[in-house]
């Protein structure tokens, strides 16, 4: 199983109607399922939701364009996961240190809520990029609807594994850490501030990286 669904993927009629009627509305966006952004030997996976319809949807690589993207791209440069210029674009000179960023849903979806039907029909390319990465031991799930997809991708159990901001779960090989996602929404509101995000990646890159 490929880790990256074909462009124009069929498999979820809604988005894949959502997606044609964006090609008219904004025909210069990518407008096709926004495939794993990842440097190389990859410890540390970041997991979000989905692509932002002015967001990801346009450029083509995860978190690229909008507010969640400033504040993850520029704590990944912080913490050496991340090198070069984040320009809000696809061809800027930004590469990722040892770590990936995918999204649970591959697809924007309208007003940036996948159904379940969604989400459970786009896992098999989660599960696939987890399988793909053979050095990977941590993975970083920045939202609830991350969090247990990635548990059940991982075969593990919500009930032993409740999301919640900061918290480490030991699965099999991995760590799944997770953060609540890097939204504008969330940071306004102070439900994420900067300094907690901070934590979280921090927490994340020691526990795919202790030696670094």
């Amino acid at each position: 199983m490929s880790a990256t669904p074909p462009r124009n993927c069929p498999l979820c009629p809604r988005l894949a109607a959502f997606r044609a009627a964006n090609r008219k509305t904004y025909p210069d966006y990518f407008n096709d399922p926004v495939p794993t952004f990842e440097g190389r030997n990859v410890r540390l996976l970041i997991v979000g939701l989905a692509p932002g319809l002015h967001g990801a949807n346009h450029t083509g690589r995860p978190f690229t364009g909008d507010y969640a993207g400033d504040l993850l791209y520029a704590t990944l440069l912080k913490h050496g996961l991340a090198r070069g210029r984040y320009d809000e674009r696809a061809d800027d000179s930004l590469e990722l240190i040892d770590c990936a960023i995918a999204n649970a849903v591959r697809c924007v979806p309208p007003e940036n809520k996948p159904l379940p039907a969604e989400i459970n029909t786009c896992r098999q390319f989660l599960i696939a990029q987890i399988e793909a990465l053979p050095h990977l031991r941590a993975v970083l799930a920045l939202g609830k609807i991350a969090h247990d997809s990635v548990l059940t991708a991982l075969n593990a159990k919500k009930s032993q594994h409740p999301f919640k901001h900061g918290a480490a779960y030991k699965i099999g090989k991995l760590t799944l850490v997770s953060s609540y996602h890097c939204s504008r929404y969330n940071t306004n509101t102070g439900v994420l501030t900067p300094a907690m995000f901070d934590a979280a990646v921090k927490e994340a890159k020691i526990t795919a990286m202790p030696q670094i």
